[in-house]
Formats: C-alpha cells, structure tokens, sequence
C-alpha cells in the first residue's frame, strides 16, 4: 500500500497535544479529518473530466494515519456493481473477483486512493494546515464542554492569567491533576473590592458553559453571583452540609448602582431541630464563620436573618438591623406592606441609598413600604386598602361577567344544526339564525 510520508508525525501529534492540552487520539482524529480535506482540494484541483463535487460527494473516503511510518493513507469504500458509472463510489464485479473470487454485487470494498507524494500539492497542505487548526479548536471546545456542563451551578478556583477590555480572563480546574482551562470573568461578575492582579486566586462561581461558534474561553464565572455566598457558608457551617440547618433565600447586591454603597447580601435560614439556633450557626464562635466568608468575599457586608412562615415576621427579621414595631400586610395578593418604625429607625430601615429596604424586598418577596409610626394615619390607610380591595373586587366581578358572555357566545356559535322533523334535509344552524336577525 503507498503512503504519503509526514516527517516527524509522532513527534508532532505528542507537541500539540502537550501544548493544547488535548488527549493524543483527539488529536490524531483532527489530524485525519484535516488530511481528508486536504486530499478533497488536491482532488478538486484536478477536475477530472469536469467532474463536480458535491458536499456528500467525499463521504466514502477516510484517512489511516501510521504514526509509527510517519504517514497517512487514503482510504475509498466502493460498492461492488455490474458496470460502473462512478469510479470513486463503485468497482467492477469482475475487477474484484480477479482477487477475491468470493465478491459478489451489492458488497463494498475498501481500496488505497492515496494520491504519490508529489502530487499530493502545495495546496492540498495549505488547506490541511488551515483545517486542523480549526479542528484542533472544535475538539478543545468540545472537551471543555463535556467537562464542565456537569459543573454548571458550582464553585470553582481561579488564578487571574491577563485582562481583556474590562473582563479578566481566569484558569480553571475541574478536577485535581486536570490541566487548567480558561474562564471569562465579566466586568459585571466582578466584585469591587477584589484586587485582580496577576496570579492571584479567587474562588468562582460557574455560571455558563458556552456552546456553539463563540469566539474566546467557553466558561463564564463571577464572583458577584448569590450562589457563590451559598456556597462559602455551606462549607464553613457544618449543619448546612449535614441538612440541619437551610438556606431559604439570599438577596445579593454586589455590584450596587452607586459606588458610594457596598456590597450586600440578606440571607434567610431556617430549621427544623428545636435546639439548634441556624442564625448562631452561621455566625459562629464569636463570628468566626461569618467571618470567614467576609474574608472570601473582600469585606462584604452579609446580614443573616431567621426565616419564618409568618410574612409579618419574616419581613420583620429581612429589615435587620432595623428595630421594626408594625408590620400591616396591605394586600397579600399583590403582597405589599407597610412597615412601622421610629424616626431614629428610618435610615437605619432604609438603608444607605434604600439598599437595605431593597434588599428585604427581593428576599421576602413583598412590596415594603416604610412609615414613621408617628405619623401614620390608620384610619386614612385603612380606608385607602378597604376602596383598592373594592375597585379589585368590582375588576373581578366585571371580568367574570366577560368570561361567561364569551363562553355563551363560543357555545352557541358551536351547537349542531337543527333539523325540521318534516323535513330532514332542511337544516340551519343557530349562528345563521343570528346573523339573520342582525
């Protein structure tokens, strides 16, 4: 069988594979998809007898690299016919049983195409060259996503690499020994108090695994993501791990809309054992856990509250550190309520530009508006609430009553035809008798 030789292959496959990262049989099958295509151009090039190729036309064709040759061989599978109309798709019946008597039509061989080595051509290897690079990316994505997909949602270390625009490109790891893989760090993920400088390391949070055609690292971290403080307390609180104690809910502002206010994060716990206290558990000996995650996360500002079926309560323990006096649930169905204070109260309620307030709201899941105790009306909310609750039930009503009209209008418009008992080829429907009066 002949070969077209490739100095140096085995040596070649062992680089790339070093330098990518990538499993040597990986790379031998970009190597052997690129020399295929290599060998459609030297083909193309030829134009036998002004034969066109179409994008199926090469499919039968396959490549066998010999790394211990340092070469490759151009394989055809052709199908054994009487009279042959196409000779890269079909032999000749009795072309084959000149060598195998047994042949028989309908039956496929597999015959060496490989083209001499000088005819093989400059550009045959240009486009080899152009094809296996592309190729040697497809398999990199390809691995990168078959290793992560199942880590989407999970906490990942990162070694800051270099920065791009405003994002900072990071390497990853999925697994010990694993080699490092490179991961976006958008300017939106970002925290403002972390320092990316080269080398250093952050514990990320594995947002996305990209897909398809997209240019630059498939995986998008952040440091900015709520999942990421879930993650850094069930490892520092014991009892979250072992299920005794609960994360409900976190509210995260960590890139906040002014620089003039902090990163912050609500996080609601809760239990089912009578004798454990989850707030305490989170915070720890003299804050030693909660502390812990402080560091992680550059000094953040996490509050963690107690949850509790009772909304009142609940909204009440999410305004922390706020002494709170009332909560009155104005309307559960649209879940807004007005929350009491003292005046010392208001700011602290509120929070520095409404983060606080902001941040109870996206955790409770209710409308919080804040009042001075003092100078609340009840009677003017009461009766305020009583003419909303009002109007909503007349909205209703009014809504019912369209409903019904539609449905009786939907019913008629599909009874079945009438029929006169004198007369059974006479029949109309009750959609016509309407459009008859009308």
């Amino acid at each position: 069988m002949s070969m077209v030789r490739l100095p140096g292959l085995r040596e070649m496959i062992n680089v790339i594979s070093r330098e990518r990262n990538l499993p040597k049989h990986a790379v031998q099958e970009a190597l052997q998809e690129a020399l295929l295509k290599g060998y459609e151009r030297y083909r193309r090039t030829l134009r036998l007898d002004g034969a066109h190729f179409d994008e199926e036309y090469f499919q039968n064709f396959d490549v066998e690299l010999d790394p211990d040759e340092e070469g490759f061989r151009v394989l055809a599978t052709k199908a054994i016919v009487e009279q042959v109309d196409n000779p890269d798709h079909q032999i000749a019946l009795l072309e084959v049983q000149e060598v195998a008597a047994e042949a028989q039509l309908g039956d496929t061989v597999v015959l060496d195409v490989t083209p001499d080595q000088q005819d093989f051509g400059r550009m045959a290897a240009i486009q080899t060259k152009q094809v296996l690079a592309q190729k040697l990316r497809d398999q990199q994505r390809r691995l990168v996503q078959e290793e992560f997909q199942d880590l989407e949602g999970t906490v990942l270390q990162a070694r800051v690499l270099r920065f791009e625009r405003r994002s900072v490109i990071m390497a990853v790891t999925s697994s010990f020994g694993q080699p490092e893989v490179e991961a976006e760090l958008p300017k939106r993920e970002q925290l403002p108090n972390d320092n990316y400088r080269a080398n250093a390391t952050f514990k990320v949070f594995l947002k996305r695994v990209q897909e398809g055609p997209y240019r630059g690292p498939q995986l998008l971290v952040s440091r900015a993501d709520a999942g990421l403080v879930v993650y850094l307390f069930a490892n520092e609180v014991p009892e979250i791990e072992d299920e005794v104690v609960r994360i409900v809910a976190v509210a995260r502002e960590a890139n906040p809309p002014s620089r003039h206010v902090g990163p912050r994060t609500k996080i609601a716990v809760d239990t089912l054992e009578r004798d454990v206290d989850p707030v305490g558990a989170c915070i720890g000996a003299r804050g030693s856990r909660i502390q812990a995650v402080v560091n992680e996360l550059r000094g953040e500002k996490i509050d963690v509250i107690r949850w509790s079926p009772d909304p009142a309560t609940y909204i009440a323990n999410a305004l922390s550190p706020a002494r709170v006096d009332e909560v009155r649930l104005m309307n559960s169905e649209e879940r807004q309520a007005h929350i009491l204070v003292h005046e010392d109260q208001l700011s602290l309620a509120i929070g520095k530009e409404g983060q606080n307030v902001r941040l109870a709201a996206r955790l409770t899941g209710w409308k919080i508006d804040i009042k001075d105790i003092n100078l609340y009306d009840y009677e003017a909310e009461n009766a305020k609430a009583a003419l909303e609750a009002s109007q909503r039930e007349e909205q209703y009503e009014q809504y019912e009553e369209e409903e019904i009209d539609l449905y009786e209008e939907e019913e008629m418009a599909d009874e079945p035809a009438i029929a006169d008992s004198a007369d059974p080829d006479i029949s109309i429907t009750a959609a016509e008798i309407k459009a008859e009066e009308e």
